[in-house]
């Protein structure tokens, strides 16, 4: 049954792994859980990024014999709720390691929020809700 202890991966291909390792570990501080970038036919390259001993992790793929080109819309979102102030600190990081400000497409999220594109153009929300609000 699925309840509010069930694990969960939320995957999508990168094209570029060590990139999104300085954004998502580096920049936004998300622990690297596992890395595979052994090569062995047929497998694909994994970063799998998550907070330690949290129930959920976030898993990049790259698969160098058959890449898969990223293909992000405005409203593909990952959204991290801080449930305080986004500090601009935190957004600088974010840009030094490789990320880029942009606004989003739903204006609810520049009221709440900041949005952080990554390296592959995906859209990280920075949300000061927390989720109960």
């Amino acid at each position: 049954m699925i309840d509010s202890t069930t694990h969960i991966r939320v995957a999508r291909p990168s094209r570029d792994l060590a990139a999104a390792e300085r954004f998502y570990a580096d920049g936004l501080g998300l622990t690297v859980l596992w890395r595979s970038t052994e090569r062995a036919p047929g497998e694909h390259d994994l970063l799998m990024v998550g907070p330690s001993g949290g129930g959920w992790h976030f898993e990049l793929t790259h698969d160098p014999e058959h890449p898969i080109e990223p293909a992000p819309t405005v409203d593909d979102l990952f959204v991290v709720y801080l449930g305080a102030p986004v500090d601009e600190a935190l957004v600088r990081h974010l840009e030094d390691a490789g990320g880029t400000r942009v606004p989003a497409h739903n204006p609810y999220w520049d009221e709440y929020g900041v949005t952080v594109a990554d390296p592959d153009g995906y859209r990280l929300v920075l949300c000061v809700r927390d989720w109960s609000s």
